[in-house]
């Protein structure tokens, strides 16, 4: 008797040891008869239409049809979770230093601004000082008093643009005072 069988004869309430007992052959398991009992399974769903309505029904799968990737699961959760800053430093540093003016630029005083480029320039001398392999670190420090220069530089125009995107007629209010004599 087939798994398949027993499932349907313990789901209809029928005695197993009953239904065991007409066959004269142990049961075997083997792939087949496991094949079997999840096709069946599968197909009691479908009826049941467990399988209905369910989200993405119709629509193809995102990245089939491109070259082989073995680590795609790990790629998708990256994307998915929105992770940065995992991988091996001679690529987290490539990001960083594409992204770093920007960064540098949400800062507001020099010192902080110092202090960033410092460690990051402690971090690219540490990757490239690591003997564990992986690519070669091709990231090059930054000139600490050249970024702030440019800091300074790059601070200088968006404040001149915020002043231009004011009207030059508005004069600057004046408030009650909140007191009266």
């Amino acid at each position: 008797m087939s798994n398949a069988a027993r499932y349907r004869a313990r789901r209809d309430g029928a005695d197993s040891t009953a239904a065991e007992a007409e066959s004269d052959t142990p049961m075997v398991l083997n792939a087949q008869n496991k094949a079997d009992f999840v096709e069946t399974m599968v197909q009691l769903a479908i009826r049941r239409g467990e399988f209905d309505d369910l989200p993405g029904a119709g629509k193809p799968l995102d990245g089939l049809g491109t070259h082989h990737d073995p680590d795609w699961w790990i790629r998708r959760k990256i994307e998915n979770e929105n992770l940065s800053g995992l991988g091996p430093p001679a690529l987290t540093l490539r990001v960083e230093d594409r992204e770093f003016d920007a960064e540098l630029d949400q800062l507001g005083r020099e010192e902080d601004v110092r202090g960033v480029l410092e460690d990051f320039n402690r971090r690219v001398i540490g990757a490239r000082r690591q003997l564990l392999g992986g690519p070669p670190v091709v990231t090059q420090p930054r000139d600490v008093d050249a970024e702030v220069v440019a800091w300074r530089a790059r601070r200088a125009a968006r404040q001149a643009d915020a002043r231009a995107e004011t009207p030059a007629d508005a004069e600057p209010r004046r408030g009650r005072r909140w007191w009266r004599r």
